[in-house]
């Protein structure tokens, strides 16, 4: 194996891809994209409806658990996290969303300048391949990643668009178009019903450039550091403990929780935790691992007899057994969905402008007792506090692991939101619409009706949408990791791209953002580069 390379990216996952297809580009430069996980080359991965799956899985999953949360009844939540190569996109549910633009301005108003919404759109731009027919002055139609509608939506998808429409709430064709508000079928990053994770869009086509290499089951332990610069990362392959250098930059693109955790590892980050765990300090750098935010959900479940929706059970087998010939065929049926089909943003009575919770529909029983499987049909409604004002940390103990802490709820305002959007949601199916397949709510039960009985149900099963970001937050302010440019305050030849970066969470899924932040971060590898060759040049025909 190779062991020098001019950029070694840490981390195979949304944003990393991205970096990898767009720096090997350049013949001359040489690139390494390391995955601690292994290849995505499993049905499970590639077919929309594995991705239930994956969640649990030991081969395709770092399963984090929490620390206990102080304000959910002292229960450590899982955690899940992409382990093969795509990240987190290859386990995810495709959902194709940017957030508000208004977010992007909070990141340059926070002191990122060129992180304003008009400056990152053409990233988001750039990426994209939309096969919607969509307004070209937001939506791209060259880019790498396919974003189409859903193949064959469940007909019980549509009745919650529906009745979202019938209590008030406009129906929405493109959130990612001029208005985020609204409810309707999600579009997806999906290519010929398959799944399209950042590897297969960005990496797998451009495998054969002799110039980038991708390692697999490649576990980063720490960084190498010489007077404060990066020189390159120390790895497990193979069983066997080795070193590759960079002679320009480290990148690390492992996501919210490894990328800090790597810092800390390395020595880099608060000192005094560093100190406590038996860590050598490289350098005192207090941000690492804190401002954690996450979207917190709470989680309303019906039972319904109807077959029509998604389920195990005697009147449904007929589709089961059909579903794989469905699917090869005509790529319709069961195998397309990726379960949370229909969803939107809306306002609570606490809202002021914007949205302040998003609905993910399944039109299937999602299990009451926390089980993957359960027998029977039903549909379910999560809902999550879109905009959290808790602020958690993944710090250190004193034996030097990793301790995931999102502190949900220590800010009393997600609960009242949270409390208020469950009974929007709760409306939502309350409508006609759902009166044919009308069931028995199984949680939070009809026996929870006050906001005290809310709350405590909150307490007990809430959980989180898996959208954790900002640990490595860019920024000039001194709790900050990374400035504008993404590179590491104090050392040089090291930059964190990936969801750690981001100063506050977005209004919606990840995935897009993350593609966004690597593309823009490329840019900026890429001018560099081309601002020192030219004047390099210069100064070379200044000194002739």
């Amino acid at each position: 194996m190779k062991s020098d390379y001019d950029y070694i990216i840490v981390g195979a996952g949304s944003s990393g891809c991205v970096l990898a297809n767009r720096l090997s580009a350049d013949p001359a430069v040489s690139v390494c994209l390391i995955e601690a996980g292994s290849h995505d080359n499993n049905l499970r991965i590639q077919t929309p409806a594995g991705t239930i799956t994956l969640y649990k899985s030991r081969k395709y999953s770092w399963n984090f658990l929490s620390a206990p949360q102080q304000h959910l009844n002292g229960r450590s939540l899982h955690t899940p996290r992409g382990k093969a190569l795509g990240g987190s996109s290859s386990m995810n549910s495709m959902i194709y969303i940017r957030g508000h633009a208004s977010d992007y301005d909070r990141w340059a108003e926070a002191g990122c300048p060129g992180w304003d919404w008009n400056s990152v759109l053409p990233f988001f731009k750039k990426s994209e391949n939309n096969r919607l027919g969509q307004d070209t002055r937001l939506h791209g139609t060259q880019g790498e990643l396919n974003v189409e509608a859903a193949r064959d939506p469940n007909p019980v998808s549509q009745l919650f668009v529906n009745a979202a429409h019938k209590i008030g709430i406009r129906r929405n064709d493109d959130f990612n178009g001029e208005q985020l508000e609204g409810c309707g079928i999600y579009n997806l990053t999906q290519k010929d019903a398959r799944r399209l994770s950042s590897y297969r869009a960005f990496v797998a086509p451009v495998l054969e450039r002799a110039n980038l290499t991708v390692i697999t089951d490649c576990a980063v332990q720490s960084l190498i550091l010489e007077q404060r610069v990066a020189k390159g990362v120390r790895v497990v392959s193979e069983g066997q403990p080795t070193r590759l250098t960079a002679r320009r930059e480290v990148i690390l693109s492992a996501g919210s929780l490894a990328s800090p955790s790597l810092l800390l590892a390395s020595g880099i980050g608060p000192a005094s935790e560093l100190e406590n765990a038996g860590i050598k300090v490289e350098h005192d750098l207090p941000g690492v691992g804190k401002n954690l935010q996450d979207h917190l959900d709470g989680l309303i479940t019906v039972r319904s007899k109807s077959p029509l929706t998604l389920g195990f059970s005697l009147g449904s087998v007929p589709s089961i057994v059909l579903s794989p010939l469905r699917y090869v065929l005509g790529k319709k049926g069961w195998l397309t969905t990726n379960y949370v089909e229909a969803g939107g943003f809306a306002r609570t009575p606490l809202a002021e402008a914007l949205p302040d919770v998003q609905f993910h529909f399944v039109p299937g029983y999602r299990s009451h007792r926390g089980r993957l499987f359960e027998w029977g049909h039903g549909y379910a409604v999560h809902t999550c506090v879109l905009r959290p004002k808790s602020i958690g940390q993944l710090r250190l103990d004193r034996h030097g692991k990793a301790v995931i802490d999102f502190n949900f709820l220590s800010a009393p305002e997600d609960a009242k939101v949270l409390i208020e959007g469950l009974k929007l949601a709760r409306r939502i199916l309350a409508d006609q619409q759902f009166d044919p397949i009308r069931g028995t709510e199984m949680l939070p039960g009809k026996h929870v009706q006050t906001d005290e009985q809310l709350m405590t149900y909150v307490r007990e099963y809430a959980a989180t949408v898996f959208h954790p970001v900002g640990t490595c937050k860019m920024g000039v302010d001194p709790m900050s990791v990374v400035g504008p440019d993404l590179k590491v305050h104090g050392i040089e030849g090291l930059r964190v791209v990936d969801a750690s970066i981001m100063p506050s969470l977005i209004s919606g899924n990840t995935n897009a953002p993350c593609i966004m932040i690597g593309e823009k971060a490329a840019d900026m590898i890429l001018r560099g580069d081309r601002s020192t060759v030219e004047r390099h040049v210069r100064d070379h025909a200044t000194a002739g």
